[in-house]
């Protein structure tokens, strides 16, 4: 507590300058014009000007702000107007609060929020994607001065004419998807900036605003039609025992493996060899999107598969490339000639729904199983949820071989053959010859 003294003087210039700096604590000098008007002087020797009354009944200290930034009688004019505001029940704190807040930007608010260890990078880069471009026009403003005809205003340009204002068919995704983002920040900024009583700043996130005009998108479901699950298996071994350069090898390979195994493409592409275990025939995912580490078990035909990568040195990756991440991210130009050849437009993800229609449609595998095998946690019970085994998923390896036997088994039935077998790619010698070399892709 302040060490009042116990005459009150005028506080002025020449006085302020004379002022001694305690040995501890501070002191507090109180001015003989302005009751409540004071100020405080700590061992430092730094002086600022306080404003002490009482709000609702409490009593309360203001700081009116440092000697040298303000004159004496600065001070003595904003406490008088501090103490006014005291007396009808407001307290000062409360508004500096307010007056902060309505001065952080939208891109602090989002440069605050990823900083926190909880976040994936992928979800950090995306949001800061969406900030930096689809809400571009208010990422340096205010995010207190965002409001909801705003909200409606931009959401709906996003969603009609797309971000350049000129695409037909609109971008609702990522109108939703960006809204969802300016939501979560918004929610946060509420739960990070506070009046004194403990009551949120921003009092309604504008977002909410949406309800009525939100699109609501139909569920993915593009995958390899049943029919075409063959051919395109006995495509991509023939694109394998093909292929001469490292980066057409390993996105074949990549692709083979996401139909093998189900799982995400981030996830397969970064996969390293120490997350292998080739004599145990499984893989470790020590960071999925759900944050689950899980052991996954591998069928023969990916075993087999992992086998016969060549393994580069100096490189971590299963699914090495000459790109400067090191290993393959997204093959675009694979997936178009898989396109072709399923009949529909697919994806890396595509790939992951095909594993698991084939599990429950074609293998008979029950649903828990598969979402397992995906790395989704069941929800249904009580007893999924706290007594299933989620993280060693060995237990599992006859499910996940008999979804690659099926694929298998419509590979031969599309080419006619008993066995469509994996085949060995490119040798070593030949991906050196090819690199120093011609570097086209066949």
């Amino acid at each position: 507590m302040p060490a009042p003294r116990n005459e009150p003087v005028k506080l002025t210039k020449a006085y302020i300058d004379k002022v001694s700096p305690p040995a501890e604590g501070y002191e507090v000098h109180w001015d003989a014009m302005v009751k409540g008007y004071g100020l405080r002087v700590a061992p430092s020797g730094k002086r600022v000007f306080i404003a002490t009354g009482r709000v609702k009944g409490k009593q309360i200290t203001f700081t009116v702000g440092p000697f040298g930034e303000l004159t004496e009688q600065e001070g003595r004019e904003k406490a008088r107007a501090v103490l006014q505001r005291m007396r009808e029940g407001v307290d000062p704190r409360d508004e500096r609060k307010q007056e902060k807040a309505a001065k952080v930007s939208l891109r602090t608010v989002a440069e605050t929020y990823i900083d926190r260890p909880q976040l994936k990078q992928s979800s950090k880069d995306a949001i800061m994607r969406h900030v930096l471009t689809t809400l571009a026009p208010w990422k340096d403003k205010p995010i207190a001065s965002i409001t909801e005809d705003a909200c409606r205003q931009r959401y709906r340009k996003l969603a009609r004419h797309g971000l350049d204002g000129k695409r037909a068919a609109g971008s609702p995704g990522q109108a939703n998807q960006a809204f969802s983002v300016l939501r979560a920040l918004i929610n946060f900024a509420m739960r990070r900036y506070k009046r004194a009583d403990g009551t949120p700043v921003i009092a309604n996130n504008p977002v909410a605003s949406l309800k009525d005009d939100w699109v609501q998108l139909k569920p993915r479901t593009d995958r390899i039609p049943d029919e075409k699950v063959g051919e395109v298996w006995a495509k991509l071994n023939e694109w394998r025992g093909e292929a001469y350069t490292r980066d057409r090898l390993a996105g074949i390979d990549l692709v083979m493996f996401l139909m093998l195994t189900g799982c995400r493409l981030n996830e397969a592409a970064s996969l390293m060899w120490e997350q292998v275990n080739l004599d145990d025939g499984s893989i470790f995912l020590p960071d999925p999107k759900n944050r689950n580490s899980v052991t996954l078990p591998l069928s023969t035909q990916a075993i087999e598969l992992l086998k016969t990568r060549q393994r580069v040195e100096g490189s971590p990756f299963v699914f090495t490339t000459w790109s400067a991440a090191g290993y393959i991210r997204s093959p675009r130009d694979l997936m178009l000639k898989v396109s072709e050849v399923a009949g529909e437009h697919v994806t890396p993800h595509s790939l992951r729904r095909t594993f698991v229609t084939i599990g429950i449609a074609s293998c008979g595998i029950d649903f828990y199983k598969v979402e397992l095998l995906t790395n989704h946690i069941p929800h249904a019970s009580v007893t999924a949820v706290h007594y299933l085994e989620t993280s060693n998923l060995r237990y599992l390896r006859r499910e996940t071989q008999s979804i690659s036997d099926w694929i298998e088994g419509q590979a031969a039935m599309a080419t006619g053959a008993n066995v469509v077998p994996l085949h060995a790619g490119a040798t070593n010698k030949d991906i050196e010859k090819s690199a120093k070399g011609s570097t086209s892709i066949h």
